[in-house]
């Protein structure tokens, strides 16, 4: 290789480890307040993966350097440009990773959405967690545009092959701070949480020994949604009525969308989604509110007699709603799904009576167990939209600083959400 072409590629693999530099630990680079910072554990999962990429990619720059060195006098200047190639698209990768953070973190910068955001993490960290059935992995939230929330599991690849090291959970910013904002983001915790205990692969098992049973193609539907389902299960199991409130929310959509059913959306069509989840609620937690939630979506969003799928699917809900309740995973010790998930707090009499006690001194020590509290008193007329955000508001601040102090949450003080609700 010529002098020339040597020199070049040389100069090209050292300006590459410049840049390389520029990309420093975000524990150094952000400028939130404390109250907005990360749990320490995903910090530290996101600034040694990122250390680890560097290193990585550092080794391979000296590594190229080496080669050029080694094979100056032989080398062909194509086969030397083809290498360089490889390198500088592995450097694209390490950054287009950094900035995938990057966009999440930068957020926790803003006056107010990001402590709000730093709440987020804790309340899905309540909603995840699940002791003596797995560690739950760190997670960060981020607001986005659009009415989907979304879920970057841990542990599936990332661009590049490496593995996430953490939960990117993605909420719509339309929903802060309201009644639906605890649905979409316990939903995604639920795909985390499926994966960790392999729930979906599981359910998928009995459903496909079914599909060549009666009614086949209900069950072919059943499977086809099996992980969406599970998340909404996760959700209502944590947030009771909550969850379906907000989940109405969200799918309160034009006709065609409500009940468009399709095998190629992994989503159920919305109006049985909310019919499920008025099931799976009623199947949990007991109550004649289920059947009246239902009926008021129902009134809203009228099947008619052309919907004949959704009519099949409805008539078949109860059934799968058993069988999926009843699933018994390897994951779950011997234990069906209902009998781990089930939460005897989150009864509506029980909830309604908290709120009855102490409706402006929420318990801020289980967060899901809050806004399940809020979602009921909304659902029985004892708390207006513009109280109840003020209150949520609150309590992500409350949660947040319990995240910076690391301390377990507290109970906020007597008259803390006075305030907050005139």
């Amino acid at each position: 290789m010529d002098r020339t072409s040597a020199m070049f590629l040389e100069h090209e693999a050292r300006a590459l480890s410049t840049r390389l530099d520029r990309i420093k630990p975000f524990a150094l680079s952000e400028t939130m307040v404390p109250a907005a910072s990360l749990a320490p554990g995903a910090q530290r999962a996101i600034d040694s993966f990122m250390a680890q990429a560097r290193a990585q990619l550092r080794a391979e720059v000296s590594a190229f350097l080496e080669y050029l060195d080694a094979g100056a006098g032989y080398l062909a200047p194509w086969e030397a440009q083809r290498r360089f190639t490889g390198l500088r698209m592995r450097f694209n990768t390490v950054c287009t990773q950094f900035d995938m953070f990057a966009d999440a973190l930068a957020q926790r910068s803003a006056h107010e959405i990001g402590v709000w955001l730093a709440g987020l993490d804790r309340l899905a960290l309540d909603a995840l967690a699940l002791p003596g059935y797995y560690e739950a992995p760190p997670l960060i939230c981020y607001l986005e545009r659009g009415i989907g929330a979304a879920i970057r599991r841990a542990r599936t690849r990332l661009p590049g092959g490496r593995e996430n090291p953490l939960a990117l959970i993605r909420v719509p910013r339309e929903r802060m701070v309201g009644s639906a904002i605890a649905s979409s983001l316990v939903h995604e915790v639920g795909h985390q949480a499926a994966a960790l205990l392999d729930l979906v692969e599981c359910l998928r098992a009995p459903l496909r020994g079914r599909i060549g049973a009666g009614a086949r193609q209900r069950w072919i539907y059943w499977e086809r949604w099996a992980s969406e389902i599970i998340a909404d299960l996760w959700s209502v199991a944590n947030l009771g009525v909550a969850a379906t409130l907000g989940t109405m929310s969200v799918l309160s959509l034009p006709r065609p969308f409500v009940f468009r059913v399709s095998l190629d959306d992994p989503h159920p069509a919305p109006w049985l989604r909310v019919k499920l989840s008025c099931a799976m609620g009623e199947a949990l937690y007991p109550h004649a509110q289920w059947q009246r939630v239902f009926e008021l979506w129902n009134a809203l969003h009228p099947l008619q007699s052309e919907d004949r799928q959704l009519a099949l699917l409805h008539d078949g809900a109860a059934e799968f709603v058993d069988l999926l309740l009843g699933l018994r995973a390897p994951s779950l010790h011997g234990r069906t799904l209902a009998q781990v998930l089930r939460n005897p707090e989150l009864q509506r009499d029980k909830l309604a009576a908290r709120h009855q006690r102490a409706p402006l001194q929420l318990s801020a020590a289980v967060p899901c167990l809050a806004c399940a509290t809020l979602g009921q008193a909304r659902l029985d007329g004892l708390l207006d939209p513009e109280a109840e955000s003020q209150v949520l508001q609150r309590l992500l601040v409350r949660w947040a600083l319990d995240n910076t102090f690391g301390s377990q949450p507290r109970p906020l003080a007597a008259g803390s959400l006075l305030r907050a609700s005139h």
